[in-house]
């Protein structure tokens, strides 16, 4: 049972309609039990409150009579009599609902939260709209992209239907909760508002809000958020005006003054400062993923000024390349000047790290990479026979003015430079920076070398603290000794230091720990020892990298041997690692895995590593160094082994997360082991390791497919199934198989892989995994337009999930089925109940948008926008950007029909922008043949021909043949531009 007190009173059964509460006084007494939240209610107060000052005679009696009338509609269990009066049952008291097939305990709806996730399949608990709104606001207060925040106020605010409690408005008990509830949505809407002007939409909003700003003149955040979006709709007349009305209306009526905020912006408005100005619009609040620095950077200020002059959108240089030895401070340089240039790139400055990629990788490994990073992965899973890595990169940012950082290219050149260079040619707003210890020797490139920290001329403690390296030495000498400060007694010691290591900032922070032990002196004395002994000078390397190597075997040969042995086996991970990763990795049978936690701090205490959150992590020149350790020591067979197999160990266990209420930090954790995984991968190929191969790419195939990265899936599991060594062969099936349902949705190729009346799953052995690949596999051949092939193998998998009481694979199957079969809907919301309980937020979203299809064909409008924008705030937050894209088109076409063209104007134009910024051409053929017909429909010729002439340039720019010939067949009546 579901209450409504947003509007006038309504209740609702489980399946969604409505219940008639007959009588005012039943209706007086359930609002009354609902005020007070499900808490109990005296009876005298329940009689005072339904009879105020005039209670009828034997009014006991007469208030069991209107209780028992209650009883009859709701259910005599909901209204409850406990000593302390009546309370009538809400959905807090964690009853959950029950399977209506065989009376499982579902259990999945306990608190406002499950009740806005949950779709109408379930059977639904009782809940409060008011609480519901509550909840949906918080979720957007917590959330950090405007896009989401504001999708999810307007979720909140859709819940109201009229004033709060409209039936008892005049009742004394109601007052209070009225008041309460009318605040609220003030804030909410304030909230909104102030969303969607961070998303954009100020022209919108100029026009919106002057009547609530009407309504309620001396509401000062109202007013403010109507200043700034008229400001940025270029009425700035309009904007003081506001605060001229403002002023005089809290004088007038409270003999106030506007609050130094509003005063702040009324004078920001009149001096135009450029704060004012409309932010980048997007579906991303960030514009880029540049880490926060730990520390500031020092003694490069200047470089990095030079740096920043060279990265100007215009310009004549677009590719900057910063080269020198390991340990000089190239990428902490390329990320200090890549920030201070963000705000020139309207698209964003993004880094892309490519130390975890393999020397043999090819220009699409770095293309994906890029892709990735960019969050075009999604997008780009759509596009059909995606081979060209490289190409669809150059078309997708073709229009785009962003800086992409790609950070240590050194054993990566020759790709790098094809990659470089087709995006140079692509995109003429697009600039690249770039390090590395040798330049790509292409054209255009500006190669910037980057030395090492300036060093003390002179030996006075003034002079001294002007280097660079000595102001590098001396904060780390603090942090690590705290109380260290540079004086007159120990300045020439401390310049000594620092020129000794020849200003290297690695070879600094290194032995800048050392000052625990020995004075500066002392220091300064051991290194002049040790630089001048001949065997610290290798043959055949530059002097600086003979420092720098020099320093790290002084460095090494002070750690124990079992800190000798954590560093050296630290290497093998790609991208650092967590602590229970060091464990697995570092520990064997004569070191056991309780010790590393403790060499590990010692070993960040010694700058040797780096910890960074939870994960730790080693410079590539230490990384370089320990590699040629671990080969010293003749380990590296058996700690890679160890390696691949925690990686395979773990991906597995995050796995069994992806598909339950540990979906998100499945995925999460996934993500920040993705490049150690890539490398597990390449060991295990190289070391002819099929049966680990195998399993890792079992495990994350389903990861692969939610993040929309499929061509990393598909080149992973070819590469898997073609390296030597043993595998069980139904493991290697299930990789076919997985394999085939990844090639039906990338390429025509997939047909080869499930030739038509053949199961590609025979020979699965685990009947719950057989069922989901042949969900999957079937999935994928009705996708291609293989309806009845793809058809059967759905089928199948749905019987052999019940048969193995797999609620998941049964749910996916049902929803699928339900899908493509109208008059299917019973099985749509059985698979949507399947789903909540498995805690699935991804299978949710699929079946809410399987019930919303079929509200469709039923007539439900009203429920499938509801239904559609459940799945819209659902697929933000999951970062589903074709889905969001879907949701925002359908709801644009209900707006359409229902003859709301602001309205629908508003969805299309969200559709587009999303479409545009991660690179959906479909969504933005679509989006602007949906803006066409709104224009149209408001009467305005002109633009929708613009719109529509758009769709259709766009569809032959794109190849969507299909897509160009629906804009044409629109265009017909209109005049062509």
């Amino acid at each position: 049972m579901r209450y409504g007190v947003l509007g006038p009173l309504a209740v609702w059964d489980a399946e969604g309609r409505p219940v008639r509460v007959p009588e005012a006084k039943v209706r007086a007494l359930l609002a009354d039990l609902l005020v007070h939240g499900g808490g109990p209610v005296p009876a005298d107060r329940l009689i005072e409150d339904l009879w105020p000052s005039r209670p009828p005679g034997g009014s006991a009696n007469t208030l069991q009579t209107k209780v028992s009338q209650l009883r009859r509609v709701l259910g005599r269990e909901r209204v409850v009599r406990e000593p302390a009066g009546y309370r009538l049952l809400l959905a807090d008291d964690g009853r959950g609902v029950r399977d209506v097939r065989d009376g499982r305990d579902v259990n999945a709806v306990r608190d406002v939260n499950d009740v806005v996730d949950t779709v109408d399949a379930v059977d639904t608990v009782d809940a409060v709209d008011a609480l519901e709104f509550q909840e949906l606001a918080e979720r957007a207060r917590a959330h950090r992209e405007p896009a989401v925040r504001a999708d999810l106020f307007a979720a909140a605010l859709a819940l109201w239907r009229g004033p709060a409690y409209a039936d008892v408005a005049e009742s004394l008990f109601a007052r209070g909760e009225i008041t309460r509830l009318e605040e609220l949505r003030l804030n909410v809407v304030e909230d909104h508002a102030e969303a969607r002007l961070a998303r954009g939409e100020h022209t919108a909003l100029a026009a919106e809000l002057g009547t609530l700003v009407g309504r309620h003149p001396l509401r000062e955040r109202l007013r403010m958020t109507h200043m700034r979006a008229l400001y940025r709709a270029g009425r700035q007349g309009d904007a003081l005006r506001s605060f001229q009305d403002l002023r005089r209306q809290l004088a007038e009526e409270l003999g106030a003054s506007p609050g130094p905020e509003a005063s702040v912006l009324h004078e920001a408005i009149l001096r135009q400062e450029t704060r004012l100005a409309t932010p980048a619009v997007g579906s991303l609040s960030c514009r880029t993923n540049l880490p926060t620095p730990l520390t500031p950077l020092i003694g490069r200020r200047e470089a990095a000024g030079r740096v920043l002059a060279r990265l100007t959108p215009g310009g004549n240089t677009r590719l900057v390349t910063l080269t020198g030895l390991g340990g000089v401070g190239k990428t902490r340089l390329a990320v200090a000047a890549a920030r201070d240039a963000s705000g020139r790139f309207a698209d964003g400055v993004w880094l892309v790290e490519l130390a975890g990629l393999g020397a043999t990788s090819a220009p699409d490994d770095i293309a994906e990479r890029v892709i990735t990073t960019l969050g075009l992965c999604d997008t780009a899973a759509t596009e059909p026979d995606l081979d060209d890595l490289v190409g669809w990169l150059c078309r997708a940012v073709a229009d785009r003015r962003l800086l992409i950082l790609l950070d240590n290219c050194e054993h990566l050149v020759e790709p790098v430079a094809v990659l470089a260079g087709a995006v140079l040619s692509a995109v003429p707003a697009a600039h690249l920076l770039l390090t590395s210890q040798e330049p790509l020797d292409i054209p255009g490139e500006v190669v910037h070398p980057v030395p090492p920290l300036t060093l003390p001329d002179h030996t006075g403690p003034r002079a001294v603290a002007e280097a660079g390296a000595v102001e590098l030495f001396v904060q780390r000498a603090a942090a690590a000794a705290p109380g260290f400060v540079l004086d007159a007694d120990n300045a020439e010691a401390v310049a000594t230091i620092c020129r000794r290591l020849d200003g290297i900032p690695l070879a600094l922070e290194l032995v800048a720990s050392r000052l625990r032990t020995l004075s500066p002196h002392e220091l300064a004395a051991r290194l002049d020892d040790r630089f001048a002994r001949p065997d610290v000078r290798v043959r055949g390397l530059p002097d600086r990298q003979r420092t720098l190597r020099g320093m790290l075997d002084w460095s090494w040969q002070l750690l124990t041997e079992d800190e000798r042995t954590v560093l050296r086996r630290l290497v093998v991970h790609a991208d650092g690692c967590v602590m229970t990763s060091a464990q697995a990795v570092c520990a064997d049978a004569g070191l056991g895995a309780g010790r590393i936690p403790d060499l590990l701090s010692r070993l960040v205490d010694r700058s040797l590593v780096v910890r960074e959150g939870d994960r730790f992590r080693l410079l590539e020149s230490v990384a370089a160094y320990g590699a040629g350790r671990l080969a010293e020591a003749g380990e590296e067979t058996a700690v890679r082994a160890r390696f691949v197999r925690h990686c395979a160990e773990l991906a597995e266990r995050e796995s069994e997360r992806l598909r339950g209420p540990d979906q998100r930090c499945g995925l999460e954790r996934l993500d920040a082991e993705t490049v150690n995984l890539r490398r597990a991968l390449d060991l295990a190929v190289a070391q002819d390791a099929a049966g680990h191969a195998v399993r890792l790419v079992n495990a994350q195939a389903w990861y692969w497919f939610l993040r929309g990265r499929l061509t990393e899936a598909r080149r992973s599991l070819r590469t898997a199934l073609a390296a030597g060594g043993e595998a069980a062969p139904a493991a290697r099936v299930a990789a076919r198989a997985w394999l085939a349902g990844i090639e039906l949705r990338t390429s025509g190729a997939g047909t080869s892989a499930a030739p038509a009346g053949e199961d590609p799953t025979a020979g699965v052995e685990d009947p719950v995994l057989r069922a989901r690949l042949q969900w999957f596999v079937g999935t994928g051949l009705t996708g291609s337009g293989r309806h009845r092939a793809g058809r059967r193998l759905v089928e199948a998998g749905l019987a052999g999930a019940r048969a193995a009481r797999d609620p998941w694979g049964e749910a996916a199957a049902l929803v699928e089925l339900a899908s493509h079969a109208p008059g299917e809907d019973a099985s749509a919301e059985l698979g949507a109940a399947l789903f909540v309980e498995a805690g699935d937020r991804w299978g949710r979203l699929r079946a809410t948008r399987a019930l919303a299809l079929a509200a469709e064909r039923g007539g439900d409008g009203v429920r499938a926008e509801r239904l559609h924008r459940e799945g819209l705030l659902m697929a933000e937050e999951l970062g589903l950007w074709t889905e969001v894209v879907e949701a925002l088109i359908r709801l644009g076409r209900s707006a359409l029909a229902g003859g709301l063209a602001d309205r629908a104007t508003e969805l299309y134009g969200r559709a587009l922008s999303v479409s545009a910024e991660r690179a959906h051409s479909a969504g933005e053929i679509r989006a602007e043949v949906g803006l066409g017909h709104a224009a149209r429909l408001r009467g305005d010729p002109e633009a929708a021909g613009h719109h529509l002439n758009r769709a259709r340039a766009k569809s032959h720019a794109s190849g969507h043949a299909d897509r160009a010939e629906d804009a044409l067949a629109e265009l017909d009546p209109l005049p062509r531009a």
